[in-house]
This record gives structure tokens, C-alpha cells and sequence, in this order.
């Protein structure tokens, strides 16, 4: 990791059109970046016309533990088209590509049974995959952790399933390796947390989303078949633990947004000297890992007043 002396200044930006003209290829991230999980955040839209307008590479990355496809109808349903972006890569579609070959890695013959903790039920991450979803630790071949129903669950809610598929070895993949996510104007629990309590209670697991390579790995495939490479790419995202961390660790510049995970970090400081003192500490607290840029949100010109579109989800 970066040491002390290595140290650059991170350039305050009024909007991504002060580093556009510096990059091919845009990976944005989309939980706290492109909307709060119920609302698209102001100037969103405007600034990804902007980029398609620009003729610029865009792909949206997340750690949804859903496919890719269901991240891209909801984001239609939210008001972000899909004209408005390139690709949508998903630590879900990583997962169930990688169950799916059943090949290589943590992936290779790792069962046809398993258990899966998600949010609302959902199974999707396994469908069409010839898995069966069974409910006792017992039966399963493997654990699969792609949600959570937080706030509604707690923590101490989940300990006893994930004790007991501990109890029975089960190799765990999490789908999803936020600890907290986004919801309306909080913080809630994501499913990282249920990772590391399964980790606590002495399971292994394999973490497929940001910081972990293999997603980024997976977008780098992808903007090298248009002839785009690390170089010639930003990363923007809300959280420095998994999209400024993830960027740095894959050699590609960083773009750090104030809304999302770190929003009361800077909330009330428009001072820039308090901004810089802000990020500071952000950046102590990850090995002196620090983005190139900082932006108040993702909008294409200078700032736009505190506010969200009113299209919320059906």
C-alpha cells in the first residue's frame, strides 16, 4: 500500500467533466453513487448523457447480489436508461458465472446444494444453475450470503443459520461484500457483515465483489475488448474500503463522491480546508490510500443544490 511519501493531493473537482477529457473508460459505482437505493441523486442522468455524448466506455459496477440484468431493469424503473451506459457488472453475475462453470478457483466442483441467505428470498442468483436452494445446513454442499434484510433483521437474527452451516463446514461465497449499504438517507447492514460473523464462527469464505480482484478483473476484460486499458481508467465510487481501495489495488485512478457510505464525513463542510482535513482522516484509516478525486456527487458541471429526483421505485 501506499506508504507516507507517497502521498499525492487529491484534486477537488466541481464535476466529472474536470477529469472527462482525461479518460476513456468510466467504472461507476451505483449504490450511493447513482442513487440511494430509492432515489436517482440529482444531475445523474444529465452527467452519464454527457459521457455517452462523449463517446466515453461507461460500466456500472456493483456488489448487488442480484444478476445483472435485474440491477439494469431496476435502474430503468428508477429513471437511468440503458442507452445511458455501456455494460452493468454485478458481484451477483460474477457469482453465478462462476457456479454456473463450476471450473476454476473456489468455484471448482463446489456442490449442487446450498444454502442461500438474500434479501426478500430472492433466489435468482442461483436460477437456471441445476443448484437446489435446500433450508438445513445438513443437506447443503455450500452457503451463498447475497443480502440481507436489514433494517428489518439484525445481526443477532442471522447468527444462528450462519452457526449452524459453520458447524457443517460449508464453504461460503458472499455475493456481496458490503458491510453497510445505502438506503433513503442511512447506513444499513450489508451482507459483508454476515461474512465476517460467518468468518467468526470459523467459516471460510470467498468474497467475489470490490475490493476483491476478480470483478475488477472482469471490467478490465471487458474494456480491453474495446481497446480501453487501466490506464485510460476512472473508477468513481462512494466507500474508500471497497471502490477507492479496489481501484488502487488494479492500478487504475480513483474518484471519491461525498454522497453514499461517507456522506457524514463531509456533511456541513464547505470550507475546503476542512474538506481536505476531512479526507484526510478517511484516508489514515485505509494505509494512506487516497483518490485522485474528490466530487460532492455524480454530476457532469458545477454542483447542484441538495435535492433528488422524486421518481422513487414502483
Amino acid at each position: 500500500m501506499q506508504g507516507p511519501s507517497a502521498i499525492i493531493n487529491t484534486k477537488f473537482c466541481d464535476g466529472i467533466s474536470d477529469i472527462s477529457d482525461s479518460y476513456a473508460g468510466f467504472i461507476i459505482d451505483q449504490y450511493g453513487v447513482l442513487h440511494d437505493s430509492e432515489t436517482v441523486y440529482d444531475g445523474v442522468v444529465e452527467c452519464l448523457k454527457e459521457l455517452q455524448r462523449r463517446k466515453k466506455f461507461v460500466i456500472i459496477m456493483s456488489n448487488s447480489g442480484k444478476r445483472a440484468e435485474q440491477n439494469s431493469a431496476r435502474l430503468e424503473k428508477m429513471g437511468i436508461s440503458r442507452d445511458l451506459y455501456n455494460e452493468i457488472i454485478t458481484s451477483g453475475e460474477v457469482t453465478w458465472q462462476g457456479l454456473n462453470a463450476q471450473s476454476s478457483g473456489y468455484f471448482e466442483n463446489i456442490g449442487k446444494k446450498c444454502i442461500v441467505i438474500s434479501r426478500g428470498q430472492d433466489r435468482s442468483i442461483v436460477e437456471g444453475l441445476g443448484v437446489e436452494v435446500v433450508d438445513q445446513p445438513r443437506d447443503a454442499d455450500f452457503l451463498i450470503i447475497a443480502g440481507a434484510d436489514s433494517p428489518e433483521k439484525t445481526l443477532s437474527d442471522y447468527e444462528p443459520i450462519l452457526r449452524d452451516c459453520a458447524r457443517y463446514k460449508l464453504k461460503a461465497i458472499c455475493a456481496n461484500p458490503d458491510s453497510l449499504g445505502v438506503m433513503g438517507g442511512r447506513n444499513i447492514m450489508g451482507p459483508g457483515t454476515l461474512a465476517a460473523r460467518y468468518k467468526d464462527f470459523g467459516g471460510v469464505v470467498e468474497y467475489i465483489g470490490k475490493p476483491h480482484q476478480p470483478i475488477f478483473q472482469y471490467c478490465i476484460r471487458i474494456m480491453q475488448e474495446h481497446d480501453i486499458y487501466p490506464g485510460q481508467t476512472v473508477m468513481i465510487g462512494d466507500t474508500m474500503a471497497h471502490d477507492i481501495l479496489g481501484g488502487f489495488m488494479v492500478n487504475i485512478d480513483t474518484c471519491l463522491v461525498k454522497t453514499g457510505i461517507h456522506h457524514k464525513t463531509f456533511m456541513n463542510k464547505e470550507n475546503p480546508a476542512d474538506i481536505d482535513h476531512a479526507l484526510d482522516l478517511l484516508v489514515r484509516q485505509y494505509n494512506n490510500v487516497r483518490p485522485k478525486y474528490l466530487v460532492d456527487r455524480l454530476i457532469w458541471g458545477k454542483a447542484l443544490p441538495d435535492r433528488k429526483h422524486k421518481k422513487r421505485i414502483a
